[in-house]
């Protein structure tokens, strides 16, 4: 398309896609969803200790406004007038958790990321407090796990051990929020004035939310110690919260705002319940649109908010699977055993031989989450023979992803009841397309790859742009534009597949339990030196998945 064309357009909307391993600025036309222009910036991790992630909250703003003033200036060279985006939606990581001052507008500590491990002894001390020491306790109101995942914990560690956060909750000065609170009250004006908000797909991953009443719960709260008044506002997932004050796109409003996995969903547009996306990044994340009821799983998953498009529209939930590892196993394959040069080699590597000869792989580097919820476990490969070469080990290690992506869909099938027809996916990682395939073949039924892979963006426009008092963009099925798809068939017969899935869950089993907090004996009766590691050894892994951060761009959480 011309500039000169461009410039007639009409309403754009952006986005900001704030993921684990970077942050993008992305605008769309709000009429045909084309992506017109965006700009990327990576974001810096930070390993104080073992199995401790953090990021500077400060960076990730910055980052922000850097991506918005980029793209802009991309826009004007396309003869684009900036002033036609009309409205700013938000997607973030979900569950890492800031807390900051809001007399000064700085962070107490840094950001601590989903899948940092250091809150292990709080989630043990929380799990005895519960009747039968049970991790689901709390499941009936939050539809999690007592996990490591989750805000409140880290939250709760922050509380017990920074003593600049006690003095600020103390003194009233604190406030607590996960990445997009963070960005929508910086954003609006921060010390002066800033909007401290979140939406409710955000706040299902805090375990302070109560996904049935869809508030903040006093009961849980009162569980963690914590007190309500430093916790944002929440409200539905489109709506106008507060205007940008600086920058290019100062006045546009910000009217959208999703948990990256959410926003995927919509993205995908499954909306209807029964519909399903997988997001293949640093991690895999599956979701199921179930409707306007929490389905609460039997079988290892979560159940958390899908989304709410507008204030008075019902909320939508989902069962949710999460893979720890999935594009960080290919990032290990590179960084830690050397056997590729970059991501993209693998899949050239696994192609030369077609098949894992019988190899299997389980990279359970700091445990295993969906359906098992097993910190116990740990990586293993297996069935290794002499004729076993890095072909087949890369062959395995894709093989692995979507095995574990099989196991979630089966867990999802057997809680809704209704096997699903085919799976959408998105995320860096859908970008090989021998993966795709393999999907294809162990799941027995057909994989759909959108041809624009930015769905977790294109999601969180979509709610800002259909926001009440922009309504630049129609959820309305009728005006949704079609999306073009690539689409991958199973290629194998069914009972081949059986067959390797049925290797990999033996597989499994014997990762199982690997980890145990009982003294090891080196043969002499003498106890080893590194039974006094246990949680030093389960947190180990977490290290080697957050090396994929870097290395796979794209690869959001």
């Amino acid at each position: 398309m011309a500039a000169s064309d461009r410039v007639m357009l009409g309403p754009l909307v952006g986005a900001i896609d704030q993921g684990t391993s970077s942050t993008r600025f992305l605008v769309f036309n709000a009429k045909t969803a084309e992506l017109l222009s965006h700009h990327q910036v990576e974001i810096k991790q930070k390993f104080p200790k073992e199995g401790w992630v953090e990021q500077d909250p400060k960076e990730i703003l910055q980052s922000v406004y850097e991506c918005m003033e980029k793209t802009c200036e991309k826009l004007s060279q396309l003869g684009i007038d900036i002033a036609n985006i009309k409205a700013v939606g938000v997607s973030n990581q979900r569950e890492t958790t800031v807390v900051w001052d809001k007399m000064t507008g700085d962070p107490l500590y840094n950001a601590i990321v989903w899948l940092d491990l250091r809150t292990q002894s709080t989630v043990e001390r929380l799990i005895n407090r519960t009747p039968g020491k049970n991790k689901n306790h709390l499941k009936h109101r939050t539809g999690l796990p007592i996990s490591t995942y989750f805000s409140a914990v880290k939250l709760r560690w922050l509380m017990d051990n920074v003593e600049e956060v006690r003095r600020a909750i103390s003194s009233g000065r604190a406030m607590f929020g996960t990445i997009d609170s963070w960005l929508i009250w910086s954003l609006t004006g921060g010390k002066n004035g800033g909007v401290h908000c979140t939406d409710v797909t955000n706040a299902s991953r805090t375990m302070l939310f109560n996904i049935n009443t869809l508030d903040w719960d006093p009961e849980l709260c009162q569980f963690f110690d914590i007190p309500m008044k430093i916790l944002p506002k929440v409200r539905s997932s489109s709506e106008i919260y507060g205007l940008m004050k600086s920058g290019s796109l100062t006045g546009v409003p910000i009217s959208g705002c999703l948990g990256d996995q959410s926003a995927a969903l919509v993205g995908q547009m499954c909306f209807q319940d029964g519909l399903a996306k997988n997001t293949y990044g640093t991690g895999c994340f599956l979701l199921y649109n179930t409707g306007q009821k929490p389905v609460m799983s039997e079988h290892g998953l979560l159940t958390t908010v899908a989304y709410k498009l507008g204030r008075d529209k019902p909320a939508f939930y989902a069962l949710e699977g999460s893979v720890a590892i999935a594009g960080a196993v290919v990032c290990w394959l590179k960084d830690n055993l050397g056997i590729i040069q970059s991501a993209g080699d693998v899949e050239k590597l696994a192609a030369l031989v077609g098949t894992s000869y019988g190899c299997y792989f389980v990279p359970a580097f700091s445990g295993l989450y969906a359906p098992y919820w097993e910190p116990s476990a740990r990586g293993i490969i297996c069935g290794l023979t002499q004729f076993t070469n890095r072909s087949h080990l890369a062959f395995a290690a894709l093989e692995a992803v979507c095995f574990q992506t099989r196991e979630i869909l089966d867990a999802m099938n057997r809680d809704s009841g209704i096997p699903l027809a085919q799976l959408q996916v998105d995320g860096g990682m859908t970008s090989n397309k021998l993966l795709m395939q393999l999907q294809a073949d162990i799941l027995c039924i057909p994989v759909v790859k959108p041809s624009m892979p930015e769905t977790t963006a294109l999601g969180a426009a979509m709610a800002a742009g259909a926001a009440e008092g922009v309504r630049v963009w129609s959820l309305d099925p009728k005006d949704l534009t079609a999306v073009t798809c690539e689409r991958f068939e199973p290629q194998i017969n069914p009972e081949e597949s059986e067959l390797r899935y049925a290797r990999w869950k033996k597989a499994v089993l014997k990762a199982m339990d690997w980890e145990t907090s009982e003294p090891l004996s080196n043969g002499n009766g003498e106890t080893s030196i590194f039974s006094s590691l246990p949680l030093g050894f389960y947190i180990l892994g977490s290290i080697l998945m957050l090396i994929g951060a870097k290395c796979i761009s794209g690869f959001h959480k």
